[in-house]
């Protein structure tokens, strides 16, 4: 259903990030920390502490892999395409980010191409990242290795690069530990790079020169983007158990190569030398390799196409590995499937009990078939009764997350919601033969009952997804009044935000575009709001007078192939429209005939004056235009020294006429934030700002006069999210170190009704907003719990470093509840001697004035009965000394110290 997604964000990347795009970074030391590496020197801003949360939309992206660890119960791992990593809670059925300390530089390392976690230590995981192998990325992939399952991460950088988003990404995993010498770790690279194996449990990396066949297959080779037409390389690995001893390095290895001839390579004395595994079936690749020690079964899933998208025929066979016998065990004839196999894995409780996936089966649906006989025989997830009625294995709950449905009503055979479509990743539990999980385009479905299928009853499907927040954002806008955010997405559309912490029952409908590039609300009648998108056939805008609850289509002008940006008049009588494809255009009502504006050039980017309603603003090429009589007519602005390129953002703030405020330019050229008093005749660089890439404005700080500002920007060389309440005089960093989320640059907005309050897009880990710890901010729809009233009783606190390195350190923090009553909320506090400060904390919200450090519970852990304890940990600064915290309270209560 939503196939454009890898294209999609290309197209959002080569638009604005790619041409302005920040320098490659060096790959940060081995033995440091990368979000302590990669910080650049400090500088004398000030800083405040924020709380960031993401307003929930659970998923909205491709999910490639699930990982399960083979030792450790309910720990297990998901990776995304361009939205970083995540780690499963098990106490909430919940997702927890691990790579939101990716910095601007490092952008490319929030696509993860393939994730291992340790099945002899599992405190250990492995990420390899990297987004694009063509220039779209400049920068080289890394493996992130962490030893305290991803709350930190030391970072190796490769000297080739890695496709998080790139065609193939589905197959794998190309990342592997060996299970009995887990310092000894293989990476199938992309780009004709061959494998290569790390014996220093992932700090340093060479190429295994012994192996024969670094893949031939392309996608298109005609692709002169380099795109489609790069090799997409060694996709798999899989170590046979029953080959090795602990201590000794696995003897047996299977290696999967992306060459229809020559799929699968072996190697039976640890990887010294490599043979093509004779017999095997050729015309396919081999997207999957899972391994069946007990029974002695290499099972393998095959498309003729790379994927995740295409993919017209399959087969799934089966090797026995004592005797070297192929078998196919394909579920239907090879007639039969239009469709390429994918998703693979083996029950760890039931060996010859095994599950795949049609991942390429985009109509009527994915199918999921399984086999409890090592695939002599199979059963599917659902069968037609006849044509074109279904019979369902299965039923969908989709309540936590209604806009899967998308609203559709289809007629049958298709249903909705859809079981799925691009399903790569299928993953059943190894400790629990019930809980499967399996990734598709849009979200984590999964369930706790599967093997009902095996007694002819239903088993239930719903979202595993909670937490995992992987849209690709365009533009915020945060009206005074309504619904306090509304977002425009890539490959879903976009949402009306009524509560931060709940997920909105429906994406933006009537029309459903495929990526909503432009949003805006008439100033002084907030119900009046327009969109602009992409949609591959049909209207490219929309209007609501209702405060984006309810939509209708506009008209299109001529030529019109995309939605470009859209500006409201402030009083919402007329709009402004720059669509792709088609020149600006302007319009009175809503856009039910539209005439071309003259004096500005196709591809501007169009804002309005959030006082003047005939007032209308537009950017292109280094040229500001201005219209005062309702977009009918532009001129350019004598202003100079703006930046030359199109990488440029602006808006004009609300209350004061023809104060506007514009961020952009590129690496090596004009490169800042400019402010205007004079509607866009003149315009005076901030100084200070080396870059900026957005600006938006949020309520005044108290006793201030003048809106709060905020940017996505470098200022005196530091880069992250900043605030200023004295029209950017002074600026104020408010994100750190572990919240950097890597691209920043679409869109920022504070919020009109709540001080501090700001929404920053991302591109790929949704939407997040942060809420100041100043006086004057607030929670205001942003969920979480406060502490109930304090604790009665006594208390005992163990606190631990557990992790240090030259300059920080992570520690993990106890509390037992000693007395004899249960705590409904908690806040710990203590202070530091030693000038540390905490960066990242997981398991409760922290904030810290001075040395003082005060920890309160999550939403989920606030209840601590008599005797039983909460814990919690943290990653820290520090600089020399780091003397352990003497005393702790807990709701003014001294605590003994273990």
């Amino acid at each position: 259903m939503r196939r454009t997604r890898v294209l999609a964000a290309v197209f959002a990347l080569a638009a604005g990030l790619l041409t302005g795009g920040p320098p490659a970074l060096a790959a940060a030391p081995p033995d440091r920390p990368a979000a302590e590496s990669d910080a650049p020197a400090r500088s004398a801003l000030a800083a405040d502490t924020y709380t960031w949360k993401n307003a929930r939309i659970d998923g909205g992206g491709f999910v490639p892999g699930i990982v399960f660890n083979r030792s450790e119960k309910n720990l297990a791992y998901a990776r995304t395409d361009i939205g970083g990593a995540y780690r499963w809670q098990e106490a909430t059925k919940s997702w927890t980010p691990l790579l939101d300390s990716v910095g601007w530089d490092d952008w490319g390392h929030t696509g993860v191409v393939s994730l291992a976690s340790d099945p002899v230590d599992p405190d250990r995981v492995y990420a390899a990242a990297g987004t694009y192998t063509n220039d779209w990325d400049p920068g080289n992939g890394a493996v992130l290795r962490s030893t305290d399952r991803g709350a930190s991460w030391r970072k190796a950088g490769l000297p080739f690069k890695l496709g998080g988003n790139m065609p193939g990404r589905g197959m794998g995993e190309r990342l592997a530990v060996d299970p009995h010498r887990n310092s000894v770790l293989y990476l199938g690279a992309p780009s004709g790079k061959g494998l290569w194996r790390s014996t220093d449990s992932g700090a340093s990396w060479s190429q295994v020169t012994a192996f024969p066949n670094p893949g031939t297959y392309v996608q298109d080779p005609g692709d002169t983007s380099g795109y489609a037409s790069d090799n997409q390389g060694i996709v798999w690995v899989t170590f046979d158990e029953s080959t090795g001893t602990p201590g000794s390095a696995t003897r047996t290895i299977y290696v999967g190569v992306a060459d229809t001839e020559n799929a699968v390579y072996r190697s039976t004395d640890a990887g010294a030398t490599w043979q093509r595994v004779a017999g095997q079936p050729t015309g396919y690749l081999a997207h999957k390799g899972v391994l069946d020690t007990e029974n002695g079964h290499l099972y393998l899933a095959y498309s003729d196409k790379g994927g995740p998208y295409d993919g017209g025929k399959g087969r799934l066979w089966r090797y026995t590995t004592a005797t070297g016998t192929w078998t196919d065990i394909s579920p239907v004839a090879e007639a039969d499937t239009y469709y390429g196999f994918s998703g693979l894995t083996v029950d760890r409780q039931n060996p010859g009990t095994l599950m795949a996936t049609a991942y390429s089966s985009w109509w009527p649906d994915t199918q999921i078939f399984r086999s409890t006989d090592s695939g002599a025989t199979w059963t599917q997830a659902w069968d037609y009764s006849p044509y074109p009625d279904r019979v369902d294995r299965y039923t969908m709950d989709v309540s936590s997350v209604p806009w899967l449905t998308w609203g559709a009503d289809p007629s049958p055979p298709e249903q909705s919601p859809k079981l799925g479509w691009m399903t790569e990743a299928l993953e059943i539990d190894p400790f629990d033969p019930d809980r499967m999980m399996y990734g598709t385009g849009a979200t984590v479905y999964g369930t706790e009952n599967l093997t009902n299928w095996d007694r002819d009853a239903t088993f239930t499907i719903t979202p595993m997804v909670r937490g995992l927040e992987e849209t690709a954002v365009n533009d915020l806008i945060s009206p005074p009044s309504g619904a306090p955010l509304l977002s425009g997405l890539l490959d879903i559309g976009g949402f009306r935000h009524t509560d931060l912490a709940k997920v909105p029952s429906m994406m933006f409908t009537q029309p459903n575009f495929t990526a909503t590039t432009s949003l805006d609300f008439a100033e002084s009648r907030p119900d009046t709001v327009v969109r602009a998108g992409d949609l591959d056939s049909g209207p490219h805008i929309a209007f609501s007078t209702d405060n984006g609850a309810h939509w209708f289509a506009g008209t299109d002008p001529s030529g019109v192939s995309g939605g470009g940006t859209v500006a409201a008049g402030a009083d919402g009588s007329r709009f402004v429209w720059s669509p792709r494809g088609a020149g600006v255009h302007h319009t009175t009502g809503f856009g039910t005939s539209w005439s071309a504006s003259s004096g500005i050039p196709e591809g501007a980017v169009v804002e309005s004056d959030r006082v003047d309603p005939k007032t209308f603003y537009g950017f292109k090429s280094g040229k500001f235009y201005v219209s005062t009589d309702g977009g009918a007519t532009f001129a350019a602005s004598p202003a100079t020294g703006l930046p030359s390129g199109d990488s440029v953002r602006f808006k004009a703030l609300p209350g004061t006429k023809g104060d506007i405020w514009l961020a952009g330019g590129e690496s090596g050229g004009t490169y800042g934030l400019w402010h205007s008093v004079d509607g866009g005749q003149s315009f005076a660089r901030l100084r200070g700002v080396d870059e900026a890439d957005t600006v938006g404005f949020g309520k005044a700080a108290p006793g201030a006069s003048y809106q709060t500002v905020f940017t996505s920007a470098k200022i005196d060389g530091v880069r992250g999210i900043f605030r200023s309440t004295d029209r950017g005089q002074s600026w104020t960093r408010i994100n750190d170190d572990a919240h950097q989320w890597g691209w920043t640059g679409a869109a920022i907005t504070g919020d009109p009704r709540v001080y501090g309050r700001v929404y920053v897009a991302t591109n790929g880990r949704g939407i997040v907003y942060g809420d100041t710890s100043e006086t004057g901010g607030g929670d205001d729809g942003g969920g979480g719990t406060d502490p109930g009233p304090d604790p009665a009783g006594t208390c005992k606190v163990t606190y631990e470093v557990t992790n240090q390195w030259s300059d920080g350190f992570q520690a993990q923090v106890q509390v037992v509840n000693t007395g004899s009553d249960a705590w409904n909320g908690w806040s710990l506090a203590w202070s530091f001697a030693d000038g540390q400060r905490v960066s990242q904390l997981w398991n409760g919200a922290h904030t810290q004035s001075g040395p003082t450090v005060t920890v309160r519970n999550a939403d989920w852990n606030g209840t601590v009965a008599a005797g039983s304890s909460v814990g919690f940990g943290f990653t820290a600064s520090r600089s020399g000394t780091n003397t352990k915290p003497a005393a702790f309270t807990l709701g003014g209560r001294t605590c003994t110290v273990t």
